[in-house]
């Protein structure tokens, strides 16, 4: 099949699928056929183990859509597949690519519909075929028009067997399901990638490929290599030393000041951001200082030294932060928040330990970015599998803490359990309780394709 013939086929898909539906069942369908389809006219590139990771966790991201239909679900859904066919299309491409190109094609692609003789297959115009068009079709249309007109003025009962009929359609919804499945269809299989991509690509890449020149090569053009070492050992040193005081007023503020149930949320929230920053910088610092010569500079063994020290001190904020953040939820339960801070800080750990592998293997700036987007894309999973509602639900409820009816009404994907203990407690119907039975009903009323399976094996009604 070929690329026209996909993209109008999808497009045809897409329309039967969401025409007069919501969003359900219907995305996770057509991401299947997504993956199906690349799966099977691409099979002979399909040959790393990425490719064939990346083809279970489409299918696997496809199935939570149509379990759950929330947002997380929908990221992990489309990051999975737009992953899948870049790696496909343009394995040499670093995937961190992909992220500027969708913003690219989602702009270009209406310009690029027009350019027909990118997409549509040339083809030649006999001379025989006008006139096959006018002898075939034109002529019997307009006779069959002119006589239609005639016998109608004649007989109403023959004007009725062609205009006594409604077509039950929303022309205004289908024309708009037929832009955006062929908008859709054309930007994912015929994406656009710029020459300046692949000229950028080598800039990408994990290992430095002119080791000597880069040796050589100044940050500073009014410093010479051996005063900049020197500023860099400096620099970090100093750093190490506020950074091992900021960590001794922190964990005192943290574990041995009292400190007021009504502040513990203010408090926390103001360290956690501490930490986010001082991670972000501290990783900037490293970003700064090895770009290039000091990766190989055997007199830099100093400098080295003391950026690891300075990475190891960042973990050891991290951890604190974590314990923080652990206090809170003791004393308040879990919510999505609590639960975001604990993803944020492994993402953090997780990046000082590539950082520190960065300096240790003598790796590029890319390296650090091009490791981080395949952590974060596994977050994206991860968000999306779990029913994090419900965790916190169970979990607040046995240790009897954030169990108040507006916040458990408020959580998603928790609905038996929060009807048990609402029924349990004489606390049912009442606050926001009605609203998210509300959203049930609708969600199991729906047709199939709009549908999230979720509130399928829901009871329909409280007992």
């Amino acid at each position: 099949m070929k690329k026209h013939q996909i993209i109008f086929a999808c497009t045809a898909v897409f329309i039967l699928l969401f025409y007069n539906e919501s969003v359900g069942i219907n995305i996770s369908i057509f991401g299947v056929l997504l993956t199906l389809l690349i799966s099977y006219f691409f099979q002979e590139k399909l040959v790393d183990r990425s490719h064939l990771i990346l083809v279970m966790t489409s299918i696997l991201s496809c199935f939570a859509f149509a379990w759950y239909g929330d947002a997380a679900s929908f990221f992990a859904l489309a990051l999975s597949i737009l992953f899948l066919q870049f790696k496909t299309q343009d394995d040499e491409l670093k995937t961190i690519q992909i992220f500027p190109l969708i913003i690219l094609n989602g702009f270009t692609s209406v310009g690029r519909i027009f350019l027909f003789s990118q997409w549509l297959p040339e083809r030649k115009i006999h001379n025989d075929f006008a006139k096959k068009l006018v002898a075939f079709v034109v002529i019997p249309i307009l006779f069959l028009g002119l006589f239609f007109i005639v016998y109608s003025f004649g007989s109403d009962h023959f004007s009725s067997l062609f205009t006594d009929y409604e077509l039950d359609i929303n022309l205004p919804q289908l024309i708009a399901m037929c832009i955006l499945g062929f908008y859709i269809s054309f930007s994912f299989w015929n994406y656009w990638v710029p020459d300046a991509c692949y000229e950028f690509n080598p800039k990408l890449n994990n290992d430095f490929t002119n080791v000597s020149e880069v040796k050589n090569r100044n940050t500073f053009s009014f410093l010479d290599l051996d005063f900049e070492r020197k500023s860099g050992e400096i620099t970090l040193f100093f750093l190490n030393i506020m950074l091992l005081v900021f960590i001794g007023t922190y964990n005192y503020e943290q574990f041995f000041e009292a400190v007021e149930k009504t502040n513990l949320s203010a408090d926390t929230h103001e360290r956690v951001n501490a930490v986010i920053f001082s991670i972000l910088m501290a990783v900037g610092v490293i970003l700064f200082y090895f770009k290039g010569g000091f990766n190989f500079d055997e007199k830099a063994k100093t400098l080295k030294n003391l950026a690891k020290t300075w990475l190891v001190l960042n973990l050891v904020l991290i951890v604190s932060a974590m314990v923080k953040n652990t206090e809170y939820v003791s004393f308040y339960g879990l919510t999505y928040k609590r639960l975001g801070v604990y993803a944020f800080l492994i993402l953090a750990v997780i990046g000082l330990v590539v950082s520190f592998q960065k300096i240790r293997k003598q790796k590029t700036n890319a390296y650090l970015f091009n490791q981080m987007v395949w952590y974060f894309y596994g977050t994206i999973l991860l968000c999306s599998y779990i029913n994090w509602g419900s965790l916190i639900t169970n979990y607040n409820i046995s240790v009897n803490k954030g169990v108040e009816p507006v916040f458990l009404s408020g959580l998603n994907f928790n609905d038996d359990a929060r009807r048990e203990y609402l029924q349990k407690n004489n606390l049912d119907g009442k606050y926001v309780e009605a609203v998210r039975e509300e959203l049930i009903l609708n969600y199991q009323n729906s047709s199939f394709l709009s549908k999230a399976l979720y509130y399928e094996f829901l009871d329909k009604e409280k007992k």
